[in-house]
C-alpha cells in the first residue's frame, strides 16, 4: 500500500499535551477543506507517493518513538490506518491530527486522536462529523483554534454540552496565529473558569512562524 506524502521530519512537537517533546512528523498531502486561516495550504499539492515500507525505513533513521501523522487531512487517504497499525507495531507512540471531517470510530485504540473542531472564522465550523465524539478515548485530544469571540462563544458551548467527559487537560484552545492576542484570549477562559487548556503554536515562536519543517 502507498500514501501520498507531502513531508516527512524531526523537530519539536508544537501543540497538543506533547508540546516540546521531539517528534517525528508524517505531513500527508490533500485536505477535503479549505480554513481561512490554514497555514499548509502547500500540503494541498506538494506530494509523493511511498510505500508503508519506505515511510517506516524514513521514521527508523531518527532516535524518536513519537511520532504524529497530519495533513492535509490523512485520514482521507485508505492506508492511513494500516500506516497507524504498522507504526504502533513498531513500537512508535502514534499522534493522529484530524479536522474531525471523517469517522475516527476503526482507528487503532492505541492512536491518540487530536481532532480539530473548526469554528466560525475557518469558514468550516459545519465540517465536524459530530459522531466522532462517541468514539473519542480518553487519551485523545480536542482543538479548538479560536480568532474571535464568536469562535469562543462556538467552543465553550460544545466544551459545555458535548465534551463533559474529555479531561480539561486535553481540550485545547489555540488563538489563530497573528490575528488575536493570547492574552485576550487568556481573559475570556479566566473569566468563564472554562475547562479547558491554552495551548500556543510553539514552534512560531521559536522559529520563523512561516518556517517549514519544524
Amino acid at each position: 500500500m502507498r500514501l501520498n506524502i507531502c513531508e516527512i521530519f524531526y523537530s519539536l512537537q508544537g501543540e497538543s499535551t506533547f508540546t516540546g517533546l521531539p517528534c517525528i512528523f508524517i505531513r500527508l498531502s490533500g485536505c477535503n477543506l479549505n480554513c481561512s486561516w490554514c497555514d499548509t495550504i502547500y500540503a494541498q499539492d506538494e506530494s509523493e507517493s511511498m510505500s508503508i515500507d519506505q515511510i517506516l525505513q524514513h521514521v527508523q533513521q531518527f532516535n524518536c518513538n513519537l511520532v504524529e501523522i497530519t495533513g492535509g487531512e490523512p485520514l482521507l487517504q485508505d492506508a492511513t490506518p494500516v500506516l497507524i497499525n504498522k507504526l504502533i507495531e513498531n513500537k512508535f507512540k502514534v499522534l493522529l491530527e484530524t479536522n474531525g471531517s471523517q469517522s475516527i470510530e476503526y482507528l487503532h485504540p492505541g492512536c491518540i486522536k487530536i481532532i480539530d473542531i473548526k469554528c466560525p472564522s475557518s469558514n468550516e465550523s459545519n465540517s465536524f462529523l459530530t459522531p466522532n465524539i462517541d468514539h473519542l478515548s480518553l487519551h485523545d485530544e480536542i482543538k479548538f483554534v479560536v480568532g474571535s469571540k464568536k469562535d469562543y462563544k462556538f467552543a465553550k458551548k460544545i466544551i459545555e454540552t458535548r465534551l463533559t467527559n474529555i479531561q480539561p487537560a486535553n481540550i485545547h484552545l489555540s488563538p489563530v496565529f497573528g490575528s488575536i492576542d493570547p492574552s485576550i484570549l487568556s481573559a475570556w477562559i479566566l473569566e468563564d473558569n472554562l475547562c479547558a487548556r491554552l495551548s500556543l503554536q510553539q514552534h512560531k515562536v521559536i522559529w520563523d512562524p512561516d518556517k517549514r519543517g519544524v
